[in-house]
C-alpha cells in the first residue's frame, strides 16, 4: 500500500513541476513581449528626436541600433519559447494522463478491498483446491 501511495504522490509532483514549467515558460514569453515592445517604443522615440529613420544611414542613433539588436533578439527567444512551452504542454498532458490512470487504479483497488468479504462457499472452493494440490 505505501508503495502505491508513495507513486500517487511521485505522480503529483511530477504533474505539479510540468504545471509549474509551463507557466514559467508562459510568463517568460510575456515578459519578452513586454520588453521588446518597450524596446520599440524607445527606438521610435530616438528616431523621432534624431529625425533618422533608416537604419543604414551613418548618422543613425547608436542607441537606436543597439536598440534594435537587443529586440530582434528578445524576439527571437520568445519565438524558440514558444516551441519549447508547446513540448513542455504535451508533458504536462502526459503526466496529468499518468496521474489519472494511477488514480483511478488506486481507487479501484480501494474500493475492491472494501467490498462484501468472500462468501463461505467461495472459501471452500479455494479451500479444497488448495487441499487438492497438497
Amino acid at each position: 500500500m505505501k508503495s502505491r501511495d508513495h507513486l500517487l504522490r511521485l505522480k503529483r509532483f511530477q504533474v505539479e513541476e510540468r504545471r509549474r514549467r509551463v507557466a514559467q515558460i508562459d510568463s517568460m514569453i510575456a515578459d519578452f513581449n513586454r520588453m521588446a515592445a518597450d524596446l520599440d517604443r524607445e527606438i521610435a522615440t530616438e528616431e523621432q528626436r534624431s529625425g533618422i529613420t533608416d537604419p543604414a544611414h551613418f548618422a543613425y542613433p547608436t542607441y537606436a541600433r543597439a536598440a534594435v539588436v537587443r529586440r530582434d533578439n528578445l524576439k527571437r527567444s520568445a519565438d524558440e519559447l514558444r516551441g519549447q512551452i508547446e513540448e513542455a504542454r504535451s508533458h504536462y498532458e502526459t503526466a496529468m494522463d499518468e496521474l489519472k490512470k494511477a488514480e483511478n487504479i488506486d481507487s479501484r483497488d480501494k474500493t475492491e478491498r472494501f467490498s462484501e468479504p468472500p462468501r463461505a462457499a467461495d472459501m471452500d472452493t479455494y479451500a479444497m483446491a488448495r487441499l487438492a494440490r497438497a
